[in-house]
């Protein structure tokens, strides 16, 4: 049986979040963020910056556009959906290193991140519930 520590070790090493992918993004590391939902989806809107690979495609077209050394984040719509557990699946059968964005499009949303659409990229309302907490002062 894995102990505690290694079960969230390993679970950081394979999972990321929207404010680390944001902070990545911000800093040039050349990440790549990869939106694996359906064309429907995506042109709904997606994080700023991500490119379009529906899983079922990751095997055919990762190999032609993302270079294998390349640091891979997937996401998909919400907690409530696997399809970023699929396409990391997929950059991994194929070696690369690559993390599922928990949260998905979804908090990426809500905590404010840049969103992109067939309008461009804009910002939506931070959703209190998600956002970063606002230090109270005393009267």
């Amino acid at each position: 049986m894995i102990d505690r520590h290694d079960f969230f070790a390993a679970k950081l090493e394979y999972e990321t979040d929207p404010s680390d992918v944001y902070a990545a993004q911000k800093a040039g590391t050349g990440l790549v963020i990869v939106d694996v939902r359906s064309d429907e989806a995506w042109a709904q809107g997606r994080a700023a910056g991500a490119i379009h690979m529906h899983y079922s495609e990751i095997a055919e077209r990762a190999p032609q556009e993302i270079p294998t050394g390349a640091e891979v984040v997937v996401y998909c719509w919400s907690p409530g959906c696997n399809a970023g557990a699929k396409g990391a699946l997929e950059f991994a059968r194929l070696g690369y290193a690559v993390r599922e964005m928990i949260g998905g499009f979804e908090y990426w949303v809500r905590e404010g991140y840049p969103v992109e659409d067939r309008d461009g990229i804009h910002r939506r309302p931070i959703d209190p519930l998600t956002g970063v907490p606002r230090v109270r002062t005393r009267p």
